[in-house]
């Protein structure tokens, strides 16, 4: 029960970085109607650009500047490369992102090689979250600790209890002690996609220009026509869902790996998460980047080795499902 708790929050955060991940690209897909073929590569500029800046002036400025310079430039690839194919239709828009994340990768490695880069996380930032301590002891079978649990414990230097008693379990000697800690960068992921979530909400339901940009998904043309410049509009809602890539990319490369193939091990999931949850539903994505979630961590620790082996293809037997029950997602509407 221990192992399943922390596993719980695992796929929770594993949920969380898929979605704000694969937010972006459902908003892109619900304006422009194009399946940005180059969202991963994104995610991926994201973090090397995190990377390079946290080495100069930190992580918290490299968590605000990265998506902004991102997005800037996804903002100039919509204007300057989208915008000349649109009018040749989908075929063409998928051939040129994909042929955008091409060199979106080259250059990465070009600029700073092939290798894995170590994006460490800041001070504040290391250790758990919480540790959760169980024991055999028939008084005191687990205790929770906000932070690390203390040294007489788990052997750990300091602690934040989670309540006002400190103590180490009794008897420790004679009492087999399991500690399970839940690392301080996965409950951030969670609390970034949380905070993204809600300003996406507050941004599309609560002010004027999120109703200008949902007018502009269903009439465009009444939307030019009172005045407002659609394309513009395009071409911000595609550098945003390009700087949520790159949001994603900084938190997912300090939590766990940041090196070039992080684009293409991401990129199959987004594209099942977004089909699964359904095209241009972001409920829909939160959902299946929780299901997807799940499917990834959970067999890792029910400890069956068919199970295990079977985990890395479970989200794509899901989409098999999804297409084969209800083709248009989850959440998605259905057409005609």
């Amino acid at each position: 029960m221990d192992a399943l708790f922390i596993t719980l929050f695992n796929t929770l955060s594993a949920g969380a970085l898929l979605f704000m991940l694969s937010a972006g690209l459902t908003l892109i897909f619900s304006m422009l109607g194009v399946l940005n073929f180059a969202h991963a590569s994104f995610y991926m500029l994201g973090a090397y650009v995190g990377w390079w800046l946290s080495g100069w002036w930190g992580f918290g400025v490299a968590l605000v500047v990265a998506p902004l310079l991102v997005g800037a430039l996804g903002a100039v690839c919509e204007r300057g490369l989208l915008r000349r194919v649109h009018a040749s239709g989908h075929v063409a828009e998928l051939l040129a992102t994909f042929g955008l994340a091409q060199v979106l990768d080259e250059t990465v490695q070009l600029l700073w090689g092939r290798s894995p880069q170590t994006f460490t996380p800041p001070a504040w930032l290391q250790g758990p979250a919480f540790t959760l301590v169980t024991s055999d002891a028939a008084t005191t079978p687990w205790r929770g600790y906000w932070g690390a649990a203390p040294a007489a414990t788990c052997g750990n230097d300091s602690a934040w209890p989670w309540g006002s008693d400190a103590t180490a379990l009794p008897d420790a000697a004679s009492v087999a002690v399991q500690c399970l800690q839940f690392p301080l960068t996965r409950a951030f992921i969670m609390g970034v996609a949380l905070l993204m979530l809600g300003g996406l909400a507050w941004l599309l339901l609560r002010t004027r220009l999120g109703l200008v940009v949902q007018a502009a998904l269903t009439h465009p043309a009444m939307v030019q026509a009172l005045g407002h410049d659609v394309p513009t509009v395009f071409t911000g809602v595609f550098g945003v869902g390009c700087g949520l890539a790159a949001l994603a990319g900084v938190v997912g490369g300090m939590t766990f790996v940041t090196e070039p193939a992080m684009s293409h091990s991401m990129g199959p999931l987004l594209f099942v998460v977004v089909v699964v949850g359904g095209l241009g539903s972001l409920s829909g994505a939160l959902l299946a980047s929780l299901l997807i979630g799940a499917l990834q961590t959970l067999p890792l620790t029910l400890g069956h080795p068919l199970l295990a082996q079977a985990a890395p293809v479970l989200p794509y037997a899901l989409l098999v499902l999804t297409l084969a029950l209800r083709p248009q997602g989850l959440m998605g509407r259905t057409h005609g």
